[in-house]
């Protein structure tokens, strides 16, 4: 037998023998019955990524023929979470629900314990989360060509308020400060919920928040909108502009939300996944939670869902060059 002969047979056994751990692997996932779904959330109860995987788990259930259990692994900023994920088998019983912590985390703390790519199966990025740049009511601005020239005249003067260094808050603030050529002094917080009081209360100036935290304090007119930090208007805030319509052209920021398998799940079982996990997210009653949290609904297919992620990376490691964070 020739070199060249004896290396194509061992492709084909090669072959053979992947295919068949593939149809192995399905096979055990399919027949799966009455075990429950785990689902990882690397981040508190109560939080927004939290809330979602909640909302959707009664529906997720139905399409999946099986029970779903949400289980809250915090800390690091997700990090914890997602390292049982990446440790789970690949089975496609063990996923998790993510945020934009996951493309921030390797640019901020020194030893993530798993490659934030490689080491994960993409499900679907099915979510965005708008933002809404606010200001106490005591500052004079009204709108983002009065703040930018606000801020412009008085360097350092102003601050802005975020959940953490580092955190999705923080960065959206770091962009604002980049688009609009001014040094505004950044004021971490551990969270929104002592952020928004200081910020009501006058001692902080203002603050990204999520548009369906801000939004009651907005109408009741105790913080006063400037912009939405996303391309497009939001339903919840729909006479609010963006900031890139009215006067920073190039601003775009939004949080995202995603469901993600272990690195090297099949993938069958991965399409499986995602087809069950799409008829979850279409149901009426799923989608108007969703909507009323201020969540932009995408399509967010296995295959676009990697590129995705590395140009998230990159995004978010320049912003965190910008900003100087370090984990706390």
């Amino acid at each position: 037998m020739t070199s060249s002969t004896s290396r194509r047979t061992t492709l084909r056994l090669l072959s053979a023998v992947t295919a068949m751990a593939v149809s192995t692997a399905f096979s055990a996932y399919a027949q799966v019955g009455s075990k429950p779904l785990r689902i990882i959330v690397p981040l508190t109860t109560g939080s927004t990524v939290d809330t979602v995987a909640r909302a959707m788990s009664v529906e997720l259930a139905k399409s999946m023929g099986q029970p779903v259990v949400i289980e809250n692994l915090p800390g690091a900023g997700g990090v914890t979470g997602t390292a049982q994920l990446v440790r789970a088998p690949k089975d496609g019983q063990t996923l998790a629900m993510i945020s934009s912590n996951h493309a921030i985390n390797p640019s901020i703390y020194k030893n993530v314990p798993f490659d934030s790519v490689k080491d994960i199966t993409p499900i679907s990025v099915f979510g965005t989360v708008p933002l809404v740049l606010v200001v106490n009511t005591s500052v004079a601005a009204k709108n983002t060509h009065a703040l930018v020239a606000l801020v412009k005249a008085s360097p350092g003067k102003l601050n802005y308020g975020s959940a953490g260094n580092g955190s999705v808050l923080h960065l959206a603030g770091e962009l604002f400060k980049e688009q609009a050529g001014a040094f505004i002094t950044h004021i971490p917080y551990r969270g929104t919920g002592p952020l928004t009081t200081d910020l009501m209360g006058g001692q902080v100036d203002m603050a990204f928040l999520s548009v369906t935290a801000a939004a009651p304090h907005i109408k009741s007119g105790k913080l006063r909108a400037i912009g939405v930090s996303t391309r497009t208007r939001t339903a919840v805030l729909p006479d609010v502009p963006t900031l890139a319509e009215s006067g920073l052209p190039g601003y775009s920021f939004d949080a995202w939300l995603a469901i993600i398998a272990p690195g090297g799940t099949p993938k069958p079982i991965v399409q499986d996944l995602y087809q069950k996990f799409r008829t979850a997210l279409a149901n009426k009653d799923v989608q108007s939670n969703l909507q009323a949290q201020g969540i932009t609904i995408l399509e967010g297919t296995p295959e676009q869902a990697e590129p995705f992620f590395v140009s998230e990376l990159a995004k978010h490691a320049k912003l965190v060059k910008l900003s100087g964070a370090v984990a706390e």
